[in-house]
Order: C-alpha cells, then sequence, then structure tokens
C-alpha cells in the first residue's frame, strides 16, 4: 500500500517518555525497511497542528502514557481527519483508567480481582484485612508498571499508596492471585499466543519488563490447548467490552484454582526489543516488519 508520509508518534511528555522512544524507533527503523516513507514525531517538541502543515497522511502510536494513550491524542486526531493506528477515543481513555476500566468489566460480567480505590483518609489496616496480604497497589492512570508496589507486610499500605499517588490521584488496591501472570495480543478480531510471564523479581515490575534479561517468557504458555483457547476468548471479549479496535493487549492472572482474572488492557502496547504484542507475533510466524505494516493499513479515525 501506499500509506504517503507517516508520523510515527513517539516521546511526549509522560513518565513512560522512554520506553515511548524505544517502542517508536523500532518501527520507525521496520516501516522504513519496508519502504514506508516514515518519520519521527515528538509532540514534546512539535504541535500536532504541523502533522497537517508537514503533510503527513498517517499516523502510528508509538506514544505510551498520558497525552498519548488515554483518549486525548486520539480525540486530537479524529479532529484534525487523520488515521491513526490503535483504538478510539473511548477504548483508549477507559484502558489507561484502571478503575474505570474494572468497572466497565464488572458491569459486563467479566472477573475482575477484588479491589479497592484509595485516598489519603483510607482505613489502610481495615483494607489489609479485607482484601488479604500480599496485595498490590498501582497508580490507576500509569502503565510500563511505574508507582506499582507489592505489599507483603501488615502496616505497609500506607507507604505503597504514597507512593503510587506521586504519580496519580487515584490509586487502587487489588487482591493478589497466586496462578500466575499471562498476557494475550490482539490484532484485529485474533487472539496471539498466549504467554505466561515469569518474572525472576518479585514481581514484573519496570525493570522486569524492560531492563533485565532473565525474565521468563513462555510460548508455548504451558496451559495446554483447550485453557489456552478459553484464556484468548476471554481477552477478546475483554477488549471487545472496552471498544477495542486494531490492535492491544490484555493482561490476565490465575488464580490459585486455576481461574483467571481480566488484569488490565493497554490499547498502545510497547513496541521494544522486550515488548510482548511482537514477542506473540513471532510465535505466529509474523515477524516485526510485517506487523507494523498491517498495524499501519488498518489506520483510522473517527
Amino acid at each position: 500500500m501506499n500509506f504517503g508520509k507517516v508520523a510515527v508518534m513517539m516521546g511526549g511528555k509522560s513518565a513512560e517518555r522512554e520506553v515511548s522512544l524505544k517502542s517508536g524507533a523500532a518501527v520507525l527503523a521496520a516501516l522504513r525497511a519496508a519502504g514506508v516513507d516514515a518519520h519521527a514525531f515528538d509532540p514534546q517538541d512539535r504541535p500536532l497542528e504541523a502533522l497537517h502543515a508537514e503533510g503527513f497522511g498517517r499516523v502510528f502510536i508509538a506514544l505510551h502514557g498520558r497525552g498519548g494513550e488515554d483518549g486525548r491524542l486520539q480525540g486530537a486526531l479524529d479532529l484534525l481527519e487523520i488515521p491513526y493506528t490503535g483504538s478510539g477515543v473511548l477504548a483508549s481513555a477507559l484502558a489507561m483508567d484502571k478503575w474505570r476500566c474494572k468497572l466497565v468489566w464488572a458491569s459486563a460480567g467479566l472477573p475482575v480481582p477484588e479491589y479497592e480505590v484509595l485516598s489519603a483518609h483510607s482505613d489502610f489496616a481495615a483494607v489489609e484485612a479485607r482484601l488479604g496480604l500480599p496485595l498490590f497497589v498501582k497508580p490507576a492512570n500509569e502503565g510500563s508498571s511505574i508507582g506499582i508496589s507489592k505489599v507483603k507486610q501488615s502496616g505497609g499500605l500506607r507507604a505503597a499508596f504514597e507512593e503510587a499517588a506521586r504519580y496519580d490521584p487515584c490509586v487502587i488496591a487489588e487482591r493478589f492471585l497466586a496462578g500466575g501472570e499471562f498476557t494475550v495480543g490482539i490484532l484485529g478480531k485474533r487472539a496471539l499466543p498466549v504467554i505466561r510471564i515469569v518474572p525472576a523479581t518479585e514481581f514484573y515490575d519496570f525493570d522486569a519488563k524492560y531492563l533485565r534479561d532473565d525474565t521468563e517468557y513462555r510460548i508455548p504458555s504451558g496451559l495446554g490447548a483447550e485453557r489456552e483457547a478459553e484464556m484468548q476468548a476471554l481477552a477478546l471479549r475483554a477488549f471487545e467490552v472496552l471498544d477495542g479496535r486494531g490492535w492491544g493487549r490484555v493482561d490476565l492472572m490465575l488464580d490459585a484454582a486455576g481461574k483467571a482474572w481480566c488484569l488490565e488492557a493497554n490499547t498502545a502496547p510497547g513496541m521494544t526489543d522486550h515488548s510482548l504484542v511482537p514477542m506473540a507475533a513471532r510465535a505466529a510466524g509474523i515477524e516485526f516488519r510485517e506487523l507494523v505494516v498491517a498495524l499501519l493499513s488498518e489506520a483510522r479515525y473517527g
């Protein structure tokens, strides 16, 4: 296809800027290798109006975090009538806000781990007692495991809340599930092979995601064909309920009894050398260059 002049949106001002720059660089290199007239575009340095002024006809969103995957950029591109990769305003906003995402999923009957929204006035001891230990505490509107803590000892919840609140005023505490962490990449209406994530660290934190080489990514997941199909179907349903489109990723956890629970969704997943969707696509026979061109071909606005 002739895509015209393509902007690879990367960088930005969020806490995930450095990850976004890595994702964008990988996408840019792959698109250029495929013969696409692609150019880096960092909205921290240039106004979005420059997209029209400089003749860009399509945008590949490799911008992570607030301002990139929370619906604001998508809304601006809708107004500019420039096609872009991934989900629109609604799905992007819902997936970025972990609290409201859980509310939508629960209302649709999807399994969501027990959680509680925290504030400075919360009864932290009561929350620890209700959810049990260990538990996870996270900012509702951050990605890449930024600001996340695992609380293992009684009395540790307040400090974990204060750490998460540095990144977002909305903080949630979530029940720990002990059956393992899994993720399902989504391309259009297709679920990619399930990946089981086995970090060498305490949990799948920022270092385990982007800096360490000892995190295990198991493909096949070890679930068996029937269980894997069930998990893929759950991920597709979770993405559909949010009105997701194009591509994305849904993270799931198993409890000790083996039941799958919806953890969170990502509508602009990472595209670094440690990222999960490219890894799952490769397992399905789709190489990185083919993947980014396919995603770009599905770009739309509105």
